[in-house]
Order: structure tokens, then sequence, then C-alpha cells
């Protein structure tokens, strides 16, 4: 599951820049590391967004944002540091960190309202220049230092905004079952809170038939939505 064998080779890629810092986010806090392990399918060993079903596994941010906002450090939450501007990455590109690590970039990170619970004002001045997020293709160790290669391969893109990426995901639930609402947030890549939402926006996509509350139709098998992720299909 978003993962690619051993044994698939990738041509060389371009080189795009450099790592220049990592953190493990563990609630509340967020770690410095100088190394981390990338899972395939998964994340990073030992943070908290590692998650088999979820879009966002990784966030990578570009130190030109915090130069130019001047920025205190990890102020944008993210794993990995580049020293190239993350902003000029397309969503659906790979990108190969050191030797073995592949990821599969999926969307731009949103500046929300969290950010601003760990420095206000934050979101409103980094608008879309805060990052973008990424799945674990190929795992492998990261260090600071390690080159980055943006890869000739590219695969499907997620949109930006998470109304489209609902609206991708639903007609993906198998005829005769559903999709719970929590499930949804976190295969859309959004908060919990966003469940809230889901009925007006599922009623007026037409698919409100495939997405339940979680007390809603106990008869009816779950889809967890692991195809979405299945990068050979």
């Amino acid at each position: 599951m978003s993962a690619l064998p051993d044994s698939f080779s990738l041509p060389a890629g371009t080189a795009i820049g450099r790592v220049r810092a990592i953190a493990l986010r563990t609630a509340p806090s967020i770690q410095a590391v100088q190394r981390a392990r990338a899972e395939a399918g998964l994340g990073l060993a030992g943070d908290r967004h590692a998650d088999a079903l979820s879009p966002r596994q990784i966030l990578l941010a570009g130190a030109p944002a915090y130069e130019r906002h001047a920025l205190p450090v990890h102020a944008l939450r993210e794993n990995l540091l580049l020293d190239c501007d993350t902003a000029s990455l397309a969503p659906g590109a790979l990108l190969r960190v050191g030797r073995d690590t592949v990821l599969w970039l999926t969307f731009r990170c949103e500046a929300c309202g969290y950010l601003d619970a760990h420095q206000p004002g934050i979101a409103r001045v980094i608008g879309a220049a805060r990052g973008t997020l990424a799945r674990v293709l190929r795992g492998g160790a990261i260090e600071v230092g390690d080159r980055i290669e943006l890869l000739p391969a590219a695969l499907p893109a997620w949109s930006d905004d998470w109304r489209e990426r609902v609206a991708a995901i639903l007609p993906r639930v198998p005829a005769g079952m559903v999709l719970e609402y929590r499930q949804l947030a976190r295969l859309a890549g959004v908060q919990p809170v966003y469940c809230r939402t889901f009925p007006r926006l599922v009623r007026a996509l037409g698919h409100a038939h495939a997405a339940v509350a979680i007390h809603a139709r106990p008869d009816m098998p779950r889809w967890d939505g692991r195809e979405l992720f299945d990068v050979a299909a």
C-alpha cells in the first residue's frame, strides 16, 4: 500500500536541494533529530502523524519561507526542512531523499488555526507557503544534509481543496459498503472536526448513501479506503 517494491528501479532525478533539519512531531511537542527512519506506507517512525491510511504522513517546509517571514524554529511544524522552496514543488511529484527514501507529494498544507496556537498570526502571514504533505513510497534512513532529487516520474496529485478531496473519495466507496465520517476525514487529510460539515456536503455531491455517521447503518460493512493509496493500481 503506497509502497514501491525494492526491486523496482527509479531513474536518477534532478538535484533540487538538501535536508536542512528533521523533526518528529510528538504530542504536544516537536523534537529535532539528526536522523529519522521513513517507513514505507506509514511515515516517520516515532511521529504521531505516521498513519497508513492518511495522505499527510510527512510535512515538508522550505527554509525560504522561514527566512522570508523571519519565523522562529519549528513554527511551521514540519518534519523535513528543505533548503529549497516547497511552494515550487507540484503535488504528485516524487522526491528521493538521501539514498533510498522516496516520497509522493500529495497536496499543499493549508495554514490553519492550529498554527496560530503555537505562533499567533502565523496562518495569515504564511498563507499557501506553509509546505507540502507527502506519503512514503519507499522507506529508508533520512539524515540532515541528505540530497533531495526530483524524480522524472509522477503519481496522481490530490487537490489542495479538502472539499475536492472528499468529492474524489466518495465515488470510490464500493457498492454495498459505507464510509464513516471519521474515516472520511482521515482519508481526506482533515481534522475530525470537519465531520460536522460532511452531511451537507455529501448530500450536495449526491453520495449521501456512501458516507454515514459512526452510529448509522450498523448493518452495512465499512470501507477503510486503503485502495486510495495503492500505487500499483
